[in-house]
């Protein structure tokens, strides 16, 4: 099949298209496919794609100082990028940073390729995954920043055990995020906001950075846009931006 053949192939295990058999791990929820990808889609996929993933090695642990090929002033993780504009911005505006993108929707995926093909980036790197595996595998102190931006909310109670906002991937964050690292959350669902501030909160790693009400009402700057808060802001749902710290470890001397 040569070089295309394996790009398919690379493609396939990377999004788990029917017929190949990647490692499964957790259970992930929603929905893997959209709409069925145009001809240049498929190529992005194909090709770009199995360049700048990522594959968790057999060892469970990355070597982050080995994935964009030069060294970075720090590593920042988006976990479920969507479209991937915020993401794409962030990397065009801080060149020298590294970013990890995570999101399993490959119609979200081809959306990200195509903004770094246009824009020329090569700080992007992608797991189309669930994003507790790279978690779990990404070395401690390694990563300045986390955004999880307008992630699914799973209203109802029997769902809310696959909300991304939990105990454990906070646990897992506190872990890979270095001292005074940010967090930063969004989202337009009432429910979901409560459910985020009542687990950041109880959290001893994290402190919630708010003293004012527009702190968390009006997103800062430096915090690019995404459609989705368009989306909620066109059907009257305001959403949250909060900006939460990762305290400093505490060492203890003999």
């Amino acid at each position: 099949m040569g070089e295309a053949g394996s790009g398919r192939r690379a493609a396939a295990r990377l999004l788990r298209i029917p017929g190949s058999r990647p490692e499964r791990r957790h259970q992930v929820f929603g929905r893997r496919r959209g709409r069925t990808l145009r001809a240049g889609q498929k190529t992005l996929i194909n090709e770009l794609l199995p360049r700048l993933a990522i594959n968790v090695p057999a060892s469970g642990h990355l070597d982050t100082d080995a994935l964009f090929g030069t060294a970075r002033s720090a590593i920042w993780l988006e976990i479920g990028f969507g479209g991937g504009e915020h993401l794409a911005q962030l990397a065009e505006q801080h060149p020298q940073t590294g970013f990890i993108g995570c999101e399993v929707f490959e119609n979200g995926i081809v959306k990200l390729l195509s903004e770094i093909e246009r824009r020329r980036l090569d700080n992007i790197r992608i797991f189309a995954d669930d994003a507790r595996r790279i978690i779990a595998a990404l070395p401690p102190a390694s990563i300045g920043r986390v955004f999880i931006l307008f992630p699914d909310p799973w209203p109802k109670r029997r769902q809310h055990k696959r909300r991304i906002v939990s105990r454990a991937t906070l646990d897992g964050l506190a872990e890979i995020m270095t001292d005074n690292a940010e967090l930063r959350l969004a989202t337009d669902d009432s429910g979901y906001l409560c459910w985020m501030l009542e687990h950041v909160t109880a959290h001893p790693a994290f402190e919630w950075l708010a003293r004012r009400p527009g702190d968390w009402r009006e997103r800062p700057p430096d915090w690019p846009p995404t459609r989705y808060e368009q989306k909620a802001r066109t059907a009257g749902r305001p959403p949250a931006f909060l900006r939460v710290r990762r305290r400093p470890r505490v060492t203890i001397e003999n």
